[in-house]
């Protein structure tokens, strides 16, 4: 998708995605804020707070406040995007002081982000260009800097449902965690995690706590690809 179908879209993201996200029985904030909950989780047992943060492919700003939230509020959060007017839609809403956001173009990378995260971004990225951005957040990150890229995983069948429908992933080219992998880790990357999440949808919630255990089965909505930027 190009940046004038991303800009298209800004006004109306959320409207435009939600009746997908409903067919699992939960909302757009709940998926966004697990996710963010599974990164701090993961921070904290390494007994590391991120104080400097990127949002590569921020959109509208739907993680903003789950990162404020899971790592504080005095956290500098950097978004970025391709969509200058989804940028002008993330500002409007969560700009502050320490909540900044630019263009992709306009942010220079310098080796100063002790987290990037990035959700959903890699599949509406040409394959000839992804490497270039792996390098870009390798380049953003401070030595031992992390990243967490989460993925919709195409061979969860509601998720290859949702994808050929959703208009903003009408050009997308899904991308397995196999490959990510692989992408991550031929660009300057150490692996430490990889867990497919979101298996079981609302209906059976009450099972929810049996994903850990199966999470390294290919059945998640999502996968996310866990790695920490490799010291030269």
């Amino acid at each position: 998708m190009s940046k004038k179908e991303f800009d298209h879209l800004a006004d109306n993201y959320q409207q435009s995605i939600s009746p997908w996200v409903r067919i699992t029985g939960e909302n757009i904030e709940f998926y966004a804020h697990s996710r963010v909950k599974w990164v701090a989780k993961q921070l904290e047992q390494m007994g590391i707070h991120p104080h400097k943060i990127l949002d590569f492919g921020c959109g509208v700003g739907v993680a903003i406040p789950f990162l404020l939230e899971e790592f504080g509020r005095d956290s500098e959060i950097i978004g970025v995007d391709v969509s200058s007017d989804s940028l002008d839609v993330a500002r409007s809403k969560y700009g502050s002081r320490n909540i900044s956001f630019e263009t992709l173009d306009n942010y220079v990378p310098n080796q100063s982000i002790d987290l990037v995260y990035c959700n959903g971004v890699f599949h509406h990225i040409p394959l000839d260009k992804r490497d270039g951005a792996v390098s870009y957040v390798h380049d953003s990150l401070r030595p031992n800097g992390l990243f967490a890229l989460w993925e919709n995983n195409p061979w969860n069948p509601l998720t290859r449902y949702n994808m050929a429908h959703a208009e903003i992933d009408q050009n997308a080219i899904p991308i397995i965690a196999r490959h990510g992998t692989r992408l991550v880790t031929a660009n300057g990357f150490e692996l430490l995690k990889m867990r497919y999440c979101f298996i079981f949808p609302a209906f059976l919630k009450s099972l929810r706590s049996l994903e850990p255990v199966v999470s390294q089965l290919p059945f998640g909505a999502q996968y996310v690809i866990f790695s920490r930027k490799v010291v030269q």
